[in-house]
C-alpha cells in the first residue's frame, strides 16, 4: 500500500513515520509513504507561495484555496498511473476534517482491503474550500469529535492503523486477532488451537482483555494468578470475563 500525504507542513511527519513498527514496514518495502509540499503546487508566478485566502462572505480565519489541492491530487494520481503503466490502480482521496466520518476499525480494514493508493489532504487554519470535499476527496475522515490544528495528525493515525493490519508488518499474527476493536464473537468451544480460541472469544463491542508482565509482583501489586498457572483453557475463560466491555 501506498500513503500519499500532503501538507503545509512536511517536516512533522518524519519523527513519527520514521520510526519503531512504521520505519521497518517501510524498510521492509511493506508500506510507502509519501510525503507532498502543497507549497510546491501553487501558481508558478506566485513567489509568496499562497495557499490560504479570507473567506468570501467574511469571517475569522484562513481558508485553504481549492486550486492548489487540485493541482497536488492530480500530480498524484498521474504520476500513480505513469508508475503503473496506466493500469488501473484503486486510489481513495482522503479530507481529514472535523466535520467528517467518524474514523474506526473497520474502516482500516477496509482501506487496507480495497485501495492501493490512499491520498490524504491534511487541512489547516479555518478549513478547507468546500469545494475540495465536494469534488476532489471521496470521503471527509474524523478521528474524533474535538477540533485540532491541523489534519497531520489524523493523516498519522490512519497510516498507522492500516499499515499495521497490513501482511508482514507486525511479528505476530495474533496480535491483530486478539484486540480492541478487531474481537470476533464465535462460539470457541470446538477450537482446540490456544491462539485460534482466545480471538474468536470478543465480539465487536468489547475492548481487549488486560494484560500483565514481569515483575509478577511490584509495590505490593500482584498479577492474577491464573495468568501464572500454565492452565491456558483457565486464562482463556479469565481473559473473557474479563475483556472491558463497551
Amino acid at each position: 500500500m501506498i500513503f500519499h500525504l500532503i501538507t503545509i507542513f512536511p517536516k512533522i511527519f518524519s519523527a513519527y513515520l520514521n520510526e519503531s513498527i512504521l520505519g521497518r514496514a517501510q524498510k521492509d518495502k511493506k508500506v510507502e509513504i509519501n510525503i507532498y509540499n502543497l507549497r510546491e503546487y501553487v501558481d508558478p508566478n506566485d513567489k509568496r507561495q499562497t495557499t490560504d485566502d479570507t473567506s468570501f462572505g467574511g469571517g475569522p480565519g484562513m481558508v485553504m484555496q481549492v486550486e492548489p489541492i487540485y493541482r497536488c491530487v492530480e500530480s498524484i494520481k498521474s504520476k500513480i498511473k505513469k508508475q503503473n503503466n496506466n493500469k488501473e490502480k484503486k486510489i481513495l482521496v482522503l479530507l481529514t476534517s472535523a466535520k467528517g466520518n467518524l474514523y474506526n476499525q473497520q474502516k482500516a480494514e477496509k482501506m487496507k482491503d480495497k485501495y492501493t493508493d490512499v491520498i490524504m489532504i491534511c487541512g489547516r487554519y479555518e478549513g478547507v474550500d468546500e469545494r475540495v470535499a465536494e469534488y476532489i476527496a471521496d470521503e471527509e475522515i474524523s478521528i474524533g469529535q474535538y477540533v485540532l490544528t491541523g489534519g497531520e495528525l489524523p493523516a498519522m493515525v490512519i497510516v498507522d492503523s492500516v499499515t499495521r493490519l497490513l501482511d508482514g508488518v507486525l511479528g505476530n499474527k495474533e496480535s491483530l486477532l486478539s484486540e480492541s476493536y478487531n474481537l470476533k464473537d464465535t462460539d470457541s468451544s470446538s477450537s482446540e488451537n490456544y491462539g485460534e480460541t482466545v480471538s474468536s472469544f470478543y465480539s465487536n463491542e468489547q475492548f481487549d482483555y488486560p494484560v500483565y508482565t514481569r515483575p509478577a509482583e511490584f509495590n505490593g501489586w500482584k498479577v492474577p494468578e491464573v495468568l501464572l498457572s500454565g492452565n491456558h483453557k483457565e486464562i482463556e475463560e479469565w481473559r473473557i470475563q474479563n475483556a472491558n466491555s463497551k
